[in-house]
This record gives C-alpha cells, structure tokens and sequence, in this order.
C-alpha cells in the first residue's frame, strides 16, 4: 500500500546526517567513561540505551565509506591498463561495489530515521467498550482474542491484568500486559477507535449495527525510567469480581493503587495473591504515567494519541471491520483487507506492515526535507 521512495533523498543530505550521527556516537562513548556518569546509573543507562541504538547504523556508515574507497580505487584501474581482460575483471567489480554501496545507501537512509525509543519493549494493552451497549462488549472480546492470536504467532507471552466483564459474555474493559521483542513495534499500530459493521446475534430482524471499542498500547515503563514517591501511592485491596476461580468474592487479593498526585488508578484481580495482583497493578501505573510523561514532553505526541484514541464515538475511527463485505479498511492507509475473518483470527502482519511503511515514508520525507 506504500511504496517508500528512496532516490527522492539527496545522498549528500544522507552523509552529513550520517557524519553527525557518527559524532554523536563518539560523544557518548567517550561519555560513558566519565566519573560523574559511571556513578550515576540512571544517566549511565540513558547513555548507554542511545549508543547501543546508533552502534548498527555507525557500523553500516564505516562500511559504506570503506566500499566508496575501494569503488574510487577500482575506477582509476581502467586508465592505468591496457589489457582488455584486465579492464573487464575491473569493470565486473565494479559494477560488483556499485550495486553493495547503493544497497548500503538504501538501508542507511531507512536507519537514518528517527527510531521509536519505546519498540523493543513489553506492552500493556486496554480495550474498552465503547459506543454499541452489549455488542461493543462482544466486540471488545474479539479484538482481546485477536491480539492473543497475534501474540501466540510472534510467541510473545500474554497476561491478564484485569478484566470487567459485561452480562453476555463480552468486555467492558479489559487490561493485559504482551511480552516480547518487538512488541510495542508492531502493536502500537493498533491505537485507536475501532470500529465493527455486523448483525448482532441478539437482533432478530437482521438490522446491521455500528459499534466501537477503543485500544490503547502503552509500552511498559521500567523502573529506572520513572521514580515514584511511596507517599505518592494509596494501595487498596478487595474482593475480586467475575470469572477467576473459587477464590472471587471469598479472598481479598485484588489490588487498585491510586497516583495521588495525577489521580491515575490501576487495578489488577486476576491473580491468587495480594502480592502479584499488586505487582500488576503497580506496571500498569508505571506504565499509565510514563505515557503521560513523554506526553507532557512533545505536544505533538499528545495531539496524535488524543487524535487516535479520541472518545469511543463512531465517527473517531482508525479501522472498520465490515462483516456483510467481508472487508476490513484501515482508514490511515485507505486499504481494503478481504480477509475479515483471518484478520480477526491474528492474523495482522500484512496490515501492520502496510502502516510500518507509510510511517517509514513519511519520517523518510520529515528527515530529509529542506
């Protein structure tokens, strides 16, 4: 669905973005080694963090050079030689160095841009119902089995951190944490209003009904990133509710941890012990003001995710899931997906990969215009 364009960038504007990236490399090895920062552990992981995220791209550039070299070595041989199987060899080569140099260009600009801090790290999910009483409950549970599908073919880890369930089966809410490499990668794709186009099962006269839930993607916060005040935090414990086992309404080992100063709250039941469900429900906090720290620090971002997740209203949609066409349309990359059902059964590569190159293009665009 997206074609990224790579002879459009200018090489010289990919070199001097490079030669920074390379100073900038430097800078912090040599950081790295500085008393004040070996004794700061919390600055020294930031460095750290960011070297090992230019080490490839550094890497790559040094082969690049050392190609370009070795290609301004070969194309003076020629003129040097008469002999015309000689000349030929050379030529063979290259043409051999041309081809690896603008292959290297070609992943060297892809790497020039902008990474997302946050990809490589586990992820908590909300789903929640939104506009469409019981049926957008139904539906929040077909995207919770949509994502552990997802989750089983990447073989990332899914669990369950809290749920409120509705009378016919469905969600109202549901929170669970996916761990894996890559996982906020892929599924911070899935942001936002989505939306559902089906007959109910409830509806006896085959009327066609529009309902939404929302999915936020939160990439979990580790703790040396954030620090919380202990009397900052109010941790209640109750009876759980729902679907858990005999131990619901009898053990109180559900946990809600309150953020006194933000007022954020979260909750976790599915687990036996107080000491997990905490646990739990302490990475969801952690992850909740994390979000709402990098949001603080780029107004853009906070524009984005209040744009993408909006309020639940059909309107506000990212992806509709048509079931008398059997058609899914991501509304971001104006693409048509037959396949509803496969789709709804994990399979989302094709989707998300479609989305992964509309952003690669247009960062490509942002960080070499002008």
């Amino acid at each position: 669905y997206t074609i990224i364009s790579y002879s459009v960038v200018q090489p010289r504007l990919v070199i001097d973005k490079l030669e920074s990236i390379q100073k900038r490399y430097e800078n912090l090895s040599h950081l790295m080694v500085q008393p004040e920062i070996v004794t700061d552990p919390r600055r020294l992981h930031e460095i750290a963090k960011e070297r090992a995220s230019l080490e490839d791209i550094v890497t790559t550039y040094q082969e690049y050079k050392t190609i370009c070299q070795e290609l301004a070595e070969a194309e003076a041989l020629p003129d040097a030689s008469t002999e015309a199987e000689i000349v030929m060899l050379v030529r063979e080569e290259i043409d051999k160095l041309k081809q690896r140099k603008d292959d290297l260009l070609r992943r060297l600009k892809l790497a020039s841009i902008p990474r997302d801090p946050n990809d490589d790290k586990d992820v908590i999910v909300e789903i929640r119902a939104g506009t469409g009483g019981e049926e957008a409950s139904l539906f929040a549970a077909d995207l919770f089995r949509m994502y552990t599908r997802y989750a089983q073919t990447k073989r990332w880890q899914v669990e369950v951190i809290y749920i409120r369930q509705s009378e016919v089966g469905g969600f109202k809410e549901m929170v669970f944490g996916v761990n894996g490499k890559g996982a906020f990668s892929r599924l911070k794709y899935e942001r936002g209003v989505h939306r559902v186009q089906r007959v109910p099962v409830t509806e006896a006269s085959g009327r066609i009904h529009t309902s939404t839930a929302t999915v936020v993607v939160l990439p979990e916060a580790e703790e040396i990133e954030l620090k919380i005040n202990p009397d900052d935090l109010r941790v209640d414990f109750f009876h759980s509710s729902g679907a858990g086992g005999q131990n619901v309404n009898k053990v109180t080992t559900a946990a809600r941890i309150t953020h006194i100063p933000t007022g954020i709250v979260a909750t976790c039941q599915d687990e036996r012990s107080q000491l997990r469900n905490r646990m739990k429900a302490m990475a969801v906090l952690r992850a909740r003001l994390l979000d709402m720290e990098q949001n603080k620090q780029s107004e853009e971002i906070d524009r984005q995710r209040r744009t993408q997740v909006g309020t639940g209203k059909r309107a506000e949609k990212i992806r509709t899931y048509n079931f008398p066409q059997n058609r899914v349309t991501d509304h971001r990359i104006n693409g048509g997906f037959h396949n509803l059902n496969q789709i709804l059964d994990g399979e989302l590569d094709e989707i998300i990969e479609a989305l992964s190159g509309k952003e690669q293009a247009e960062k490509l665009e942002a960080a070499f215009s002008g």
